[in-house]
């Protein structure tokens, strides 16, 4: 470490980050993409509270050192040496308690033949905390909850999903068909360990099959606001080019953010089922030339894709510490 940068650790998550200079503590986390929950900047809201546990640190409003197992306001504190803070305000991946909201449909539309991209609003927006990569549940009566993957990142204000449904999909047709002609939702979030609570320490592969695309985005909206500047590629795969809904951003993101390359892999060919187009997709992730000991590989599709791709990695040598895929939580094999 340099200069007088410092670290701060943060218990009982388990996260740190780096402080420069006179930077507040909530700014060195924001920056460093750790979820501190915050709705001023100067100490009022009282949400960014945190126990000091180790180290020496100033409070800016009064000048004074705060003792150690003192109170302080993340956002009007500085670093004088390396620190140790309690908050249970700052939680770890996947340790977010999911909780059930009325959430406000904002907008409803179709972004291609067989996707919707919906917005919603939640109550307190800025009280929930959730992390890139997770995702939801839509409660209806009567009927099981759905789970759609957060599209957006955790710093905006509408939560956007990504739902793929026909006619032919009872479920996900029944879910576009009550955000539609409703005002309101019960939703529940967030669920989901597959998720960044800071930024990775290696560089990322992200694999997408379908409106996998969406934990994806999350993932992606998220790291651009912060200080991640390693290699990002997402492999994207799909069974024909127009089933690749939002195919422009993502090359958007390959033109105006440097770390960040794109593939898609289309099968284009209709007469091919799922596991035939997901083998291709893990074809070509296994060509990409990757050191497989040096990167984190976040994954989103079916069971058979990301089973099948997990395999192929491991053999190739990935840790498997190092493969993350929500469908490792919820459909987990014998």
């Amino acid at each position: 470490m340099s200069g007088d940068a410092l670290r701060i650790t943060i218990a009982p998550a388990g996260l740190s980050c780096i402080v420069a200079g006179q930077e507040t503590l909530l700014s060195a986390a924001t920056r460093a993409g750790i979820a501190v929950p915050a709705a001023c900047r100067n100490g009022v809201c009282e949400l960014c509270e945190a126990r000091l546990l180790s180290g020496r640190a100033l409070n800016t409003r009064n000048q004074q050192n705060i003792p150690v197992t003192g109170r302080l306001m993340m956002c009007r504190t500085i670093a004088l040496s390396d620190l140790e803070l309690e908050t249970e305000a700052v939680m770890a991946s996947g340790q977010n308690q999911p909780r059930k909201f009325q959430a406000k449909v904002v907008d409803v539309r179709s972004i291609s033949h067989d996707v919707y991209r919906v917005e919603l609003q939640l109550p307190r927006r800025r009280e929930l905390s959730f992390h890139a990569g997770q995702y939801l549940s839509v409660n209806l009566p009567d009927t099981d909850p759905c789970y759609f993957s957060i599209a957006s990142g955790p710093s905006e204000e509408l939560i956007e999903l990504h739902i793929q449904a026909t006619p032919e999909w009872v479920s996900a047709q029944k879910v576009i068909d009550a955000l539609t002609s409703g005002g309101e939702v019960t939703v529940e979030m967030p669920h989901g360990r597959a998720c960044l609570a800071s930024v990775p320490e290696k560089p990322l592969l992200l694999v997408a099959a379908g409106t996998g695309f969406a934990q994806m985005k999350s993932l992606v909206d998220y790291l651009q606001e912060t200080t991640y500047d390693k290699p990002v590629r997402l492999y994207w795969g799909v069974r024909r080019h127009e089933d690749m809904y939002l195919k422009s951003l993502a090359q958007q993101w390959q033109d105006e953010w440097a770390p960040f390359t794109f593939k898609q892999v289309v099968g284009d060919d209709e007469d091919n089922d799922w596991s035939g187009h997901h083998d291709q997709l893990v074809r070509t992730v296994l060509m990409s030339g990757t050191d497989w000991k040096n990167v984190e590989v976040h994954a989103s599709g079916s069971p058979t894709m990301v089973y099948t791709l997990m395999d192929a990695l491991i053999e190739a040598g990935l840790p498997q510490e190092a493969f993350f895929s929500d469908v490792l939580e919820y459909a987990p094999r014998d």
